[in-house]
């Protein structure tokens, strides 16, 4: 269990990092589309750019976004649809304050000079609101469709994220299977931060500890109390361990709102069917735990989605603020 008043810090990143990420302390962030959709059937997408200012105005943390390039139907849901980076860029001009994220790129199918120019980029047009989540990908089908092997995505994924960190360095240095980095080219433009915040989500094919070591954060997933106690509890023992300040965690839950405050939970997909007074009462157990972020998809939600986002701004969001 973690004590509010205990002395932590996290790094000094960019501006959404640092407002996001508070140690001892848990803000709330949601997952676009803001619409619920049925397994199989694709979100409309309407008014996306709206309601995304919604979520602004009405406090919330942080947006996020999920990187699927095709629709695999035995997976189900094809994400937001758009490109994450246009995307990113979209939100960037008609957003003013929220953390914009993506939750996560998947690295391995992506060459990671292109990752890093589009995160970059919007960064600066953001004013550093970006918060670049990054994983190996979980579906196999893609993988050929872009003539690379699922087997050795652990590989890529890691020579991916070392490069990405390398040109975003003042001297761009790296060698590997994505090419030849020797400083006598620069990639433009620089992160507006110190450096582009990358999250690890999950494991991505590699040890524990190289995680702990190398990402500024980590994204898993929702668990029972004990189990997420547990692996959070590693997770910042290995931080310590390689002797880096303390790296924030955050979680994705799926959310089905209900009207009434009492309503007990009923399990979803990785998630629940709740009333507020559950909600808030999970929230504030998984903050004692070490939770930093959780991200809300309502994907699942049976109510209007700009009801719920009225219910939670004014009994939710005011107790994680």
């Amino acid at each position: 269990m973690l004590d509010k008043t205990q002395q932590m810090t996290f790094p000094q990143i960019n501006s959404a990092y640092n407002r996001v990420f508070r140690p001892g302390r848990l803000s709330v962030g949601l997952v676009l589309p803001l619409e619920a959709y049925a397994v199989g059937a694709d979100p409309t997408m309407q008014r996306h750019l709206e309601a995304a200012q919604k979520a602004e105005e009405l406090g919330f943390a942080a947006l996020w976004l999920r990187d699927v390039p095709f629709n695999v139907p035995s997976f189900g849901d094809a994400g937001q649809l758009f490109d994450p980076f246009v995307y990113l860029g979209a939100l960037a001009t008609a957003t003013e304050r929220i953390a914009l994220g993506t939750a996560s790129v998947i690295l391995p199918l992506r060459h990671p000079a292109h990752v890093a120019k589009a995160a970059a980029t919007a960064d600066v047009l953001s004013d550093g609101r970006i918060l670049l989540g990054v994983a190996s990908g979980d579906r196999p089908e893609e993988y050929p469709a872009m003539n690379h092997s699922f087997e050795d995505r652990g590989a890529r994924f890691r020579d991916s994220f070392d490069y990405i960190r390398a040109v975003g360095s003042d001297r761009s240095i790296h060698d590997g299977p994505h090419g030849t980095l020797s400083g006598h080219i620069d990639l433009l433009p620089k992160p507006h931060g110190t450096r582009l915040p990358m999250l690890i989500t999950g494991g991505s094919q590699q040890s524990p500890d190289w995680v702990a070591q190398n990402g500024d954060g980590w994204i898993t997933y929702p668990r029972n109390a004990a189990a997420q106690g547990q692996v959070i509890a590693d997770y910042r023992e290995r931080v310590a361990a390689s002797g880096q300040p303390d790296k924030p965690v955050m979680q994705s839950l799926y959310l089905d709102l209900v009207s009434d405050p009492k309503a007990e939970p009923r399990p979803i997909h990785l998630g629940f069917q709740a009333g507020t007074d559950f909600l808030c009462s999970y929230l504030r157990e998984i903050e004692t735990l070490g939770v930093n972020h959780v991200a809300l998809n309502l994907r699942f939600n049976q109510a209007p989605i700009d009801t719920t986002l009225e219910q939670l701004a004014d009994i939710v969001l005011p107790a994680f603020s």
